[in-house]
């Protein structure tokens, strides 16, 4: 099978979207079907024995690591050059939208997945009122492909809410060979603790940005005698976060990868996680792989993954001390918060991501068989 993959974020960038597409990649290729990934420029032509078609790019004014890439007709020259079985777009934007218009033009299947939720994003930017007008947009494009994927029941039921047909669930995935618990150290507790490696470590790992609500862990952290914070990762907010936090036992880490974000996820305490606005929350599988106990909201694709008082916390994130009672009450036994650490692993065994890609695969044979028999 040939397959067109268009995506608005890639390599080496680092999010959600990218882990769960450089595994998809990965695993697609080592099946025997070629991919070719039509992205913005980020400097590489190829991953995994797949392409990468990179298009000229500029990065955006509030949001560096992240490159806007305008659709030109060069791109449909090397789709056709490239002859593929199936187009899958990957939350159509700007670069998504030529992969619209292209299939469109040329006959072939398209599919598209939803994986960021753009609509609840706006609250956190001010643009709160152009919610409607984003679903519009979202429905409009969604709506040309054959099927659209998302990562958790809660986003399906979001999407067929307003007006999205076709809609089907895409099973999670994790690597469990990376995050595991085994790779706990002393040596990262003292790291992540800027050498406390005996005080209670909570851990954050994800993109640095408004819509992730991380100044929500500051009273978590205040009602913790002797707490240290981690804050893994980075993005547009971090300047802000680190005026919001300089009164606190906080280490603002910066970008960790591979075996070393593993480490780090096993030698915390507990991952707290206030976000509201997740389709699923990858980052949270990757913390139960390796045995960390999360807390999180119960909000978005958050129930998918954890079961409240079996593999982690949730709390109601309208409640401001939710966040609290919860991180607090996992701390004060450490046998609970051993049962949760086997628990959380256990939940992540099952989660691999070559099912994810054998599921895949399977619905892009149902495109194209649906396209076929139409025809």
């Amino acid at each position: 099978m040939r397959i067109a993959l268009f995506t608005e974020t890639f390599l080496p960038k680092v999010d959600g979207i990218v882990t769960r597409l450089k595994h998809t990649v990965e695993h697609l290729q080592r099946q025997g079907h070629q991919v070719q990934v039509f992205c913005p420029d980020y400097g590489l032509t190829e991953y995994q024995d797949a392409s990468i078609y990179g298009i000229s790019a500029f990065p955006l004014p509030l949001y560096p690591e992240l490159k806007m890439a305008l659709p030109r007709p060069s791109i449909g020259v090397e789709l056709r050059r490239f002859k593929p079985d199936i187009v899958h777009v990957v939350n159509p934007a700007v670069v998504g939208l030529s992969g619209v218009y292209y299939a469109k033009r040329y006959g072939v299947p398209l599919m598209a997945s939803y994986h960021t939720h753009l609509p609840e994003y706006l609250k956190h930017y001010g643009l709160g009122a152009l919610e409607p007008l984003m679903w519009n947009l979202i429905k409009n494009v969604h709506n040309r492909a054959k099927l659209n994927l998302c990562t958790s029941s809660v986003m399906v039921q979001a999407l067929e809410s307003h007006g999205i047909e076709r809609v089907d669930l895409w099973q999670r995935g994790v690597d469990t060979e990376t995050f595991r618990p085994d790779l706990a150290s002393r040596e990262m507790r003292d790291r992540l603790s800027q050498g406390q490696p005996d005080a209670p470590l909570l851990l954050y790992v994800g993109r640095l940005s408004a819509e992730k609500e991380i100044e929500r862990i500051k009273p978590v952290l205040a009602s913790i005698p002797d707490a240290r914070l981690a804050l893994v990762g980075n993005g547009p907010n971090r300047e802000a976060l680190e005026a919001h936090f300089a009164d606190t036992k906080t280490h603002f880490v910066g970008y960790l990868h591979g075996e070393e974000l593993g480490a780090a996820y096993a030698s915390a305490d507990a991952f707290v996680f206030p976000s509201r606005t997740e389709t699923l929350g990858l980052v949270l599988l990757e913390a139960m792989a390796a045995g960390c106990p999360v807390v999180a909201a119960n909000s978005g694709g958050i129930p998918d993954i954890v079961t409240d008082g079996i593999n982690g916390f949730m709390f109601d994130p309208a409640d401001e001390t939710g966040a609290i009672v919860a991180t607090r009450k996992l701390l004060a036994n450490p046998a609970s918060r051993e049962m949760l650490r086997r628990s959380a692993r256990g939940e992540a065994e099952r989660w691999g991501w070559s099912a994810a890609t054998q599921q895949l695969v399977g619905f892009y044979a149902q495109v194209i068989g649906d396209v076929a028999i139409a025809a």
